[in-house]
């Protein structure tokens, strides 16, 4: 067996990887090596020498008896998000469209089947929400995800449905694949998606894909807002007049990029 066919995965990579997303959900405080170990069910001298060769390669800071994500994941996350093409191009647009509606606008991409917020701009009137700038979230779940879905290959769609499942966010979600299937039908149609509290309760928002040259989308911007807000013509007719204009101009930008 020559060495490239072994596709087993490393036990002792699995386990730092592992490690790194307990300490994320830790938060600010981060945690201890006791409640690490216990967390990942490892021997706690076990998780000590995982915790200080992170440590030493400066992934990770122990503040007294507690160990935290260092600022090294920033630096790289930064230059991830630099690097994409869609970034430079829809970040002014997203800053725009945040301003003249006073609403929450996100620009989303779709990475390994999952949406990915690459970047947002906060109107005077948004509401906060759960998402955050490298939040990844199930594409069927809002409305910058489902334009996404509807404008890829129909392979990769029918793979992420039916391989990946359509987990429920709120009673809202739409987790039937038939149901979702003729929705993204309805959204090549006219352009745009529309999320009626599907993700966050209280929140509607409109998403629409920014598409290369070949009609694949790379990503979506969507405007979002409270429900009460976010309804009837400006929802269905304003917002989505506005947001395609604002996403071909990203297009055109892009095809000469």
């Amino acid at each position: 067996m020559t060495a490239h066919s072994d596709h087993r995965p490393v036990e002792t990579v699995e386990t730092a990887i592992d490690l790194l997303g307990v300490l994320k959900q830790a938060g600010r405080t981060g945690m201890g090596v006791t409640e690490i170990a216990a967390e990942l069910g490892l021997a706690k001298s076990t998780a000590h020498r995982h915790l200080q060769t992170l440590v030493d390669r400066g992934l990770i800071v122990r503040a007294g008896d507690s160990y935290r994500l260092s600022s090294w994941f920033l630096d790289y996350g930064i230059h991830v998000r630099n690097r994409h093409p869609l970034y430079d191009l829809a970040r002014p647009k997203v800053d725009e469209l945040a301003a003249e509606t006073d609403e929450k606008v996100w620009c989303v991409i779709e990475e390994d089947d999952i949406g990915v917020h690459l970047y947002g701009a906060t109107g005077k009137h948004s509401v906060t929400t759960h998402a955050r700038v490298g939040n990844r979230t199930p594409l069927h779940q809002f409305a910058a995800g489902k334009a996404i879905l509807a404008n890829l290959p129909d392979g990769q769609t029918d793979r992420i449905i039916d391989g990946h499942g359509l987990s429920e966010r709120t009673p809202q979600t739409i987790t039937d694949p038939g149901e979702l299937r003729g929705e993204l039908e309805s959204i090549r149609e006219q352009g745009y998606a529309l999320n009626r509290e599907e993700s966050v309760p209280g929140v509607h928002a409109v998403g629409a894909p920014v598409r290369d040259e070949d009609g694949r989308a790379i990503g979506a911007i969507s405007i979002a807002g409270p429900a009460n807000r976010l309804r009837g013509e400006l929802l269905t007719q304003e917002l989505p007049d506005l947001l395609l204009g604002a996403v071909n101009e990203v297009e055109v930008n892009l095809a000469h990029a």
